[in-house]
C-alpha cells in the first residue's frame, strides 16, 4: 500500500484506462468488463484524462464501476484541450480552461470531488503560480482533494512545491527509459507518489535479450519483469499499466507476486543508465 499525500491509501500497482476502447457495443461492453475485473482483483487506482477520448474514458469508467468501491481512486488530468494541430492538442492551462475542465470531469465521472487531480501539462503560456491557483481555488471549494503534475522537470517540480502542496507526479519512465530518474528521486526524497506512464511498453518493445532471459528464469513474461523492477527500484512508484483485454490484465497484476532476486535486479538495472 501507498498513502497518496499521506493519507490516502492504494494498491501500489493501478490500471490505466487510456487504452480502453470508447466506441459502440460490442466493444465497449468488453471495456467495461476489463475495468470491472481490475477492480475484482483488488485494484483501488485508476487512471484516466480529459484527454483520453476528450471525456469519453471518464464517461466509461462511470458507466462500468458508478457507484463506486469504498477505497476506489479514479484520478483523472486537466490542461490538454482538443486541437487541429498536427498532434491533435494543445495546452490550456488558463484559469478558466481548467475550471471548466474540472466541472466536465465531475459530471462524467459522477462525483463531487475528484480525490486526485494532476495538471497534464505545465501550459507555457500561462504562469505557473496561476495554473496551480485555479486548481488550488477548486481544492478549498472542495471538488478537488489532492494535486499532482505530469511530465514536469525536478525544476518544475520545485516550483510547483512552492506554490500548493503536490502528492503525485505522473512522467513517462521504465526500464529502459530512465531520463526521469532524477524527478523520481526527488519525488521520493519528498514522498511524493510517482506513477510512471508507458511503464512497460518501451521495455517491451526493445525485447532485450537480458529481459527475456531473467523472463525466462522465472517463468514469467517480459512485462512482468518490467513492472516488478519498478516496484522494487523505488517505494513511491506507483505503476499504471494499461490493457483492453483481461487476459493482459490479469497477466499485469501478477507482477505483483513476482520476486526479484538481488542477482535478476542487478541485471536488469545495468540495462540503461539512469539520467
Amino acid at each position: 500500500m501507498f498513502q497518496v499525500g499521506g493519507d490516502l491509501g492504494v494498491r501500489r500497482l493501478g490500471f490505466g484506462a487510456m487504452r480502453l476502447p470508447t466506441g459502440p457495443s460490442p466493444v465497449r461492453e468488453a471495456s467495461r468488463a476489463v475495468v470491472r475485473r481490475a477492480v475484482e482483483l483488488g485494484v483501488t487506482l485508476i487512471d484516466t484524462a480529459h484527454m483520453y477520448g476528450w471525456g469519453a474514458n471518464e464517461e466509461l469508467l462511470a458507466e462500468a464501476l458508478y457507484p463506486y468501491a469504498d477505497g476506489l481512486l479514479i484520478t483523472t488530468k486537466v490542461g490538454v484541450v482538443r486541437s487541429a494541430s498536427s498532434d491533435g492538442w494543445r495546452h490550456d492551462g488558463r484559469p478558466d480552461g481548467l475550471r471548466g475542465q474540472v466541472e466536465h470531469a465531475l459530471r462524467r465521472l459522477r462525483v463531487e470531488r475528484i480525490e486526485l487531480l494532476q495538471l497534464h501539462r505545465i501550459d507555457p503560456e500561462v504562469p505557473l503560480a496561476d495554473q496551480l491557483g485555479a486548481l488550488r481555488e477548486l481544492q478549498v471549494q472542495g471538488k478537488v482533494g489532492r494535486i499532482g503534475l505530469s511530465e514536469v522537470t525536478v525544476a518544475e517540480l520545485g516550483q510547483a512545491c512552492a506554490i500548493t502542496d503536490v502528492v503525485s507526479v505522473q512522467n513517462r519512465y521504465n526500464l529502459l527509459d530512465r531520463k526521469h530518474e532524477p524527478v523520481l528521486a526527488a519525488c521520493e526524497a519528498a514522498g511524493i507518489a510517482f506513477l510512471p506512464w508507458r511503464p512497460v511498453a518501451g521495455a517491451v518493445a526493445a525485447a532485450t535479450a537480458e529481459i527475456t532471459a531473467v523472463a525466462a528464469e522465472l517463468g514469467a513474461t517480459p512485462a512482468q519483469v518490467s513492472l516488478a523492477w519498478l516496484l522494487g527500484h523505488s517505494p513511491v512508484i506507483l505503476p499504471i499499466p494499461g490493457t483492453a483485454r483481461i487476459a493482459h490484465l490479469e497477466e499485469n497484476l501478477a507482477a505483483a507476486q513476482l520476486d526479484l532476486s538481488p542477482v535478476h535486479r542487478n541485471r536488469l538495472d545495468r540495462l540503461a543508465e539512469p539520467a
